[in-house]
């Protein structure tokens, strides 16, 4: 919209929006959104975005009583997932501002620093389970070196807690966390990824431990020597296999606590908290241009990504840093894409398995079915298994359509249909037994990733 440049610099301004209306049974939903994107570059070695959001809705009832169930302390009536702390909006609506932005810095070929407040993904699937765009925006210093065919990133974070129980004068407790991934193409066809995390709080007024502000130090050790509950590190991996230019494979694999003998004895340990994925990706399928399609399994063990001391977990804002369904669960899912000139449809069916907590207040017992649960409260230490707890059968289908009006800011006018089906055992709010049927239609400017798949 707005564009002006000199010899050293230049900066353009776009305002965008997402403004849909929809139903879901009885319930009218809507969601109305605006907002602002500065793009820019200083030289050559100096980039900088940031896009400022306002918005308003009110959505399904599933999304509504789920962003309810995760509110924070303080007398918000909920936080939107992947957005961030809402406030009440007239009687039965919410308004949920958002600023996202950074600086990047390049000096040379090998080194790139960036600064600033968003969300982080990595892995080739639809889900990572290492560290996905799912929760809200935080904080981050990002160091990306690229030599030969190595890639690494250094990434450092501040997180919140924002639970009742560890808030103090008004004050979300602060945690941190820092990450560091190594990418090697092995050869043309095959890449490695090796993942190691750790996070904190600030215990003992440590604040941000300058341990790890080292890019090449082993975490694990670090977080072993601050004490047996100073800190959470997880391991993980990663892989991809070109078989042509039509074709791949992927996976992760990721440990949170490792105890070999647990592991391979199969006896339902506790302590065997992992999880990987596996997926494929067929482009041009079947020889039809701009037609892909998309198979991918997730398993996440029960108690991975949770700590027996809760701040230590892998979330933040009462969100998973991981997959959006969180923990104890399989899931299948497969997508179909397709474009044709600016017409474009997707199709996306999900099918799990997924273990939640019961909500009973007389009884504190731990299924592992949640990331805010403490390990000390479980139910024994062996015969754990997946989908334990108040298990639910979910289904989730999802149609997408429409058409694109400017390619560059992803400018588009959509049509949206969401078929859900969650099945519990005990159906109890906001883990309540429910069929949905969910639609919508729109003009979007497409600069994020929206899951409503959970």
């Amino acid at each position: 919209m707005v564009a002006f440049a000199a010899q050293d610099y230049w900066f353009t301004l776009d305002p965008g929006l997402d403004i849909e209306t929809g139903r879901d049974g009885n319930l009218e939903t809507y969601n109305n959104t605006r907002l602002v994107h500065l793009q820019g570059g200083l030289g050559d070695k100096i980039y900088i975005s940031a896009v400022v959001y306002e918005s308003q809705g009110r959505f399904a009832q599933y999304f509504n009583d789920y962003a309810e169930s995760i509110k924070p302390d303080g007398g918000n009536p909920a936080i939107i997932p992947g957005f961030g702390i809402a406030k009440e909006f007239k009687t039965d609506s919410y308004d949920y501002p958002i600023a996202t932005g950074y600086v990047s810095y390049t000096p040379n070929k090998f080194f790139n620093l960036q600064f600033g407040h968003g969300k982080q993904f990595i892995g080739d699937g639809y889900r990572s389970l290492l560290l996905s765009d799912n929760a809200s925006p935080y904080p981050y210093l990002q160091l990306n070196t690229t030599v030969w065919k190595l890639k690494y990133t250094n990434t450092w974070m501040s997180l919140r807690d924002v639970r009742p129980e560890v808030t103090a004068d008004g004050s979300f407790r602060t945690k941190y966390m820092a990450n560091h991934y190594l990418s090697y193409n092995v050869s043309k066809r095959l890449n490695l990824g090796f993942f190691e995390t750790v996070v904190w709080e600030n215990d003992n007024d440590r604040g941000f431990d300058l341990n790890y502000l080292n890019p090449i130090v082993f975490y694990r050790a670090i977080e072993f020597s601050t004490g047996s509950r100073g800190g959470n590190a997880l391991l993980g991996l990663t892989y991809k296999y070109k078989w042509s230019d039509r074709f791949n494979t992927y996976g992760q694999l990721l440990v949170d606590e490792f105890s070999s003998s647990d592991v391979f004895a199969k006896n339902g340990s506790y302590k065997n908290k992992t999880a990987y994925q596996l997926g494929a990706k067929y482009y041009s399928a079947f020889g039809l241009p701009n037609l892909n399609l998309q198979l991918e399994y997730n398993r996440v063990r029960p108690f991975t990504y949770s700590h027996n001391t809760v701040v230590l977990n892998y979330g933040h804002n009462n969100q998973s840093m991981a997959h959006t369904l969180g923990t104890n669960f399989s899931e299948l899912l497969a997508i179909l894409r397709y474009r044709y000139q600016r017409l474009y449809a997707s199709a996306k069916y999900i099918q799990a398995t997924r273990g939640l907590e019961f909500i009973d207040p007389d009884s504190d017992v731990f299924y592992g079915g949640s990331i805010y649960g403490s390990e000390d409260f479980r139910e024994g230490d062996l015969n754990h298994e997946l989908g334990q707890g108040n298990t639910v059968d979910f289904k989730h289908l999802e149609l997408d359509g429409g058409y694109i009006i400017n390619p560059a800011s992803q400018l588009k006018i959509f049509a949206r249909v969401i078929f859900r089906s969650f099945d519990p055992e005990v159906s109890q709010v906001p883990n309540q037994k429910l069929e949905t049927t969910w639609w919508s239609i729109g003009l979007r400017t497409d600069l994020f990733n929206w899951y409503r798949d959970f």
